[in-house]
């Protein structure tokens, strides 16, 4: 593991399947003083209603099915995302489920800071570590080349 510093404007990433959209509207709503010292990134029409209904500017991927979900998940292996928000629909079963795991399964391996649903964005926009620079572990990859190499 090396130490990879988030800085003080995070970079989150918002998603949400169909289902859980308004849930992620009325969340961002109730947040949008603290999001507005963020980047805001989403996919597709996500990324549409959030910036209509937060009056800020939202980045905008494609939408999860068509390839979203793994640009996003390019980012945050780059370290360009910094926070991943994504309200997923627990009882749903998606056609694309594969990208959603591959997605959230990315995020675990550069240890990016997840919230599921809005009792987790709650307390992981609340955090004191939101507002400042974070230190925090990640994955060393040249290390990691470097001891599977023959």
């Amino acid at each position: 593991m090396i130490r990879a510093t988030l800085p003080r404007r995070k970079r989150i990433a918002l998603v949400a399947h169909d289902a859980q959209k308004p849930a992620l509207n009325e969340w961002a709503l109730r947040h949008q003083t603290e999001l507005a010292k963020h980047e805001l990134l989403a996919t597709g029409t996500t990324a549409v209603h959030l910036g209509k209904a937060l009056g800020l500017p939202v980045h905008a991927f494609l939408s999860g099915p068509m390839g979203g979900d793994q640009q996003i998940g390019a980012r945050i292996a780059e370290s360009t995302i910094d926070v991943l928000i994504f309200f997923w629909d627990p009882l749903a079963q998606m056609p694309h489920d594969p990208d959603v795991k591959a997605l959230l399964r990315i995020a675990a391996v550069w240890n990016v800071p997840v919230a599921c649903n809005s009792a987790s964005a709650d307390f992981l926009l609340s955090s004191p570590l939101m507002s400042e620079a974070y230190e925090r572990d990640q994955l060393d990859y040249a290390a990691y080349q470097a001891s599977r190499a023959p």
